[in-house]
Formats: C-alpha cells, structure tokens, sequence
C-alpha cells in the first residue's frame, strides 16, 4: 500500500465553502508522515484483503476442540434482529415486554427439560460466569444449612476456570487425578471427601472428550458427605437430546449456548452461560426471575434466599434469543440428531489418524478427539510444528497443549455441522503432514509457509506486542 500510492491521492473532496480549515480544531488529526495517500477503491480492496485473512467458521474448517466453534444458522441471526427484540428497551414498563418475557421464560423450560433439572436462570453473561453464579447458590445453601465450607474438589481434565471460579467464590481447591483410562475414579473422590467438602466440578464428557462412566457412583460418594456436584456443561454439545445431567446426581450445572446452542462465539464474546438447578437451590436463584402471572408474565425479586444479582437485566439477551431460535427450529429430535452428528465426526476423525497419531486414550471418543505428538517427536516434530504446518493447508489449528494432562495435546471437535468431504479434506492433511513429519521435519518446523507473516515469536508476541506501526524513515 505504501508502494502503491501516489501524493495528493485520495478518497473524499472537501467543499469549497467549508474545507478541512472550517471545522473545529479538535476533530482533525495532524498528519502522518509517509502514510499512503489511495484512493477510495484502493482502500475498499485493502481492507477487503485484510477480512479475507481472518479465521472463520463460514470460511474454513475450525476444529477447536474444547470451544465447540461452530456454525451459527442465519435464521438465528434473522430472528434476533427483528425489531421487536432488537429495539427493545430492558427498562420499558413490563406491559411492553411481554413477548420477550415469554420467550425468556420459553428457553428456562427447554434448557431445564435439555439438563433434565428443575429450574433454570438465563442471567450468567458466559461461561465461567454461571460457574461462579452456581457455586454460590452451593455457597447460599450451605450457609443457610450452618456451614459453608471450605473446599472444591476439581478433577485434573477440568477446564481451567473450575479452579479459578471455586478461589474467587472463596473456596479452596482440592485437585484429583484421573485414572489411566482418562476418567475419574469414585475412590479417589473418596479418599479427598468430607464434611469439609462443598462440592465437586466435574466436566462431562470431560476434558479428554471421555465420558464419565461412573458418575453415578461419584455423585452417591459426593452426597453421601452432604456436597453437591456441579457439572461442567461446556460439553452438553455431545449430550443434548441423548443424556441429561440432572439424572446422574448432579445438582447444578452451567450450559455454554455459545458452544452447544450454536450462538456467535469467539473474539472475547457475545456468550451466556445459564444455570440450571435442581429443587434445593431454586430458592436462591439470581433475581428479578421471569415468573407467570395471569395471563402474562412479570419480573418479581421478592426472594429472601436469592443470591441477588449476577448479571445487568435479563443476561445477553441477543444470545438467549438465538439459542431459542435454535432450540425451537430443530426440537427434541433434531437436538439428538445434532449431538449423535458431533459424535459420529469426532470419532471418524479419530479412527482415520489413529494410525499416524498417537491417541491419547483408548476410550471411544465422544465430541471431540485427543491425539498427540509422541510418533512425531521422534523426529523433534512437535504439536507447535504440526499446528502451523495446519494454517499451509489452509486449515485453523485445533487445540494444542490442553488439556495439561496430556503431554503434546491436539485437541480436535469437529461439530456436527461439518461434511464428510470437509472432514475427508481435513484428514486427508493431517495424513500429509504425518508423513512430512517423517520424511522432510524440517519444513514443519519453520512453517507455516504460506501465511502473510512467518511464524512468530509468541511468547515475545504476548509479553511485548506491537500495538503501533511506524513507518521506516531513510
């Protein structure tokens, strides 16, 4: 672009009368020097090229693992911009709400009757938020029961903002190994359960993409100390409609919509993280709750048990609207469907590159695969390398490095919205660098190749960014 331009080249013509002089000091910026003079169209095709460099789900195969990223319907996005939910005012009087009362409340039914629990608040704005918000509704109920406790036991395979949640509701937090076969075992929540015990974090499908077979027996250890168990709902994408967690002993848990009801994710947001509880929490759920009245519905905050709360209004409601598109549009059999899809592609995925990677556990897959580097650091290929090499074939790394608990980590989920020729294509690379891991390691090991910019220095990158240009001056 700096090449390209020419002095006096530009994009827009200031009138005679007014000219840049007549405006008001304050909004002109003083001149850069050596910044490119363009005009409009060779702007507009600048920025064009840029957007077309960026990652996306509409535009290439994104299999992060862990994040569930995957794709957004437009008739979500076609029902969140009608006007009557996107020019509505949270503080309008409740008479002028009505509809989006009922669609709120609307969605609390499904998630509870999705979760298999008794009552669901939409107010947690991600994530780690609702983990927060239900570990104190467990800090709420205990309390009121003479003692909070003091401690959360965390599993190994939890994602990191289980330990981070628990220390910030002021609770220490007590970590538990898994077995060899990825899972935990109900002795081992034994040995470290007490009445000093609050509850317990559990991730499931966990962290390795392993279901917790014995998440009944834990739960029975859990109770039998009077705790609780929360579960971890960022992996209901391989649950939904097959399995509910409110009939394996657990007694709170959050659900990602952003991951599992298919609204926009990534870039830092827009989420919702909203929890679901089974009866001997409701009391103290966040207020004001969306509850019927006569004909309609209002807003009421006349609970002296309620953790007060969590999130401004009614939680993200852009988001709670699109995860209600896209629960209503696909129903009961369409949400099983999904999650058999995302099943089935994460273990076809697993079984075309068992052979040229090393999995990371022999268990049968649920939504998202693990592998990792062990075959390829015999040539001091590493995951890094591999991942890189990924972006030359035109591909978004999966996940790397986590969870922690495997050395080397590739951690793939593929969603059920991808094809199999996408998923054949993807393999198809992973294959092709398997074998250049063998036969030529050097060209992964400075890829990528292909990219605008060569492989960085990261942790540079992250300690020291660049947030500025300068121009060189001769």
């Amino acid at each position: 672009m700096f090449e390209s331009g020419s002095p006096g080249r530009t994009g827009f013509f200031w009138p005679e009368e007014a000219g840049p002089t007549g405006l008001p000091q304050e909004l002109l910026r003083d001149e850069i020097p050596g910044f490119p003079e363009l005009g409009e169209l060779e702007v507009l095709r600048h920025f064009t090229r840029l957007s077309h460099l960026n990652f996306g789900i509409e535009s290439q195969f994104y299999p992060l693992g862990s994040c569930t990223m995957k794709y957004n319907p437009k008739v979500n996005e076609a029902v969140a911009r009608l006007p009557g939910f996107s020019l509505i005012h949270p503080l309008a009087p409740p008479a002028l709400l009505q509809g989006a009362f009922e669609l709120l409340f609307g969605l609390e039914t499904a998630l509870a009757e999705i979760a298999g629990m008794d009552a669901v608040t939409l107010q947690p704005a991600a994530g780690a938020q609702g983990e927060l918000a239900g570990l104190m509704l467990v800090r709420a109920y205990l309390s009121e029961k003479g003692n909070p406790r003091r401690k959360i036991i965390v599993p190994d395979t939890a994602h990191g903002t289980n330990p981070a949640s628990s220390t910030l509701c002021g609770y220490d937090v007590v970590q538990i190994r898994s077995n060899d076969q990825g899972m935990v075992a109900p002795s081992a929540v034994a040995k470290v359960m007490d009445e000093s015990v609050a509850a317990l974090m559990l991730t499931n499908p966990n962290t390795l993409g392993i279901f917790e077979k014995n998440i009944n027996a834990i739960a029975d250890v859990v109770h039998s100390k009077g705790g609780l168990v929360y579960l971890d709902g960022a992996n209901m994408n391989a649950l939904m409609g097959i399995a509910k967690p409110g009939h394996m002993g657990v007694d709170v848990l959050h659900i990602n919509l952003h991951k599992t009801c298919s609204t926009p994710h990534g870039g830092g947001g827009p989420g919702a993280g909203p929890v679901g509880v089974k009866n001997l929490l409701r009391d103290y759920l966040p207020v004001p709750r969306i509850m019927k009245s006569g004909n309609g519905y209002e807003l009421r905050e006349d609970f002296s048990k309620a953790i007060g709360r969590v999130r401004s209004f009614f939680g993200n409601f852009g988001v709670l609207v699109r995860a209600y598109a896209y629960i209503i549009s696909l129903g009961s059999d369409g949400l099983a469907e999904t999650s058999r899809m995302a099943l089935l592609n994460a273990n076809y995925i697993r079984r075309k590159l068992e052979s040229v990677f090393q999995i990371a556990y022999p268990e049968r897959c649920m939504h998202e695969c693990v592998f990792t580097d062990r075959l390829q650091q015999k040539r001091h290929v590493s995951t890094l390398d591999i991942a890189k090499r990924l972006l030359d074939y035109g591909f978004h790394p999966p996940t790397i490095y986590f969870p922690l608990v495997v050395s080397g980590a590739l951690m793939i989920e593929p969603t059920e919205t991808e094809s199999r020729e996408t998923l054949d294509a993807f393999i198809d690379a992973m294959t092709s660098i398997a074998r250049e891991a063998e036969e030529n390691p050097d060209l992964l090991k400075t890829a990528p190749h292909s990219t605008p910019v060569r492989r960085l220095d990261e942790a540079r990158a992250a300690r020291k960014p660049v947030l500025r240009w300068e121009p060189k001056r001769d």
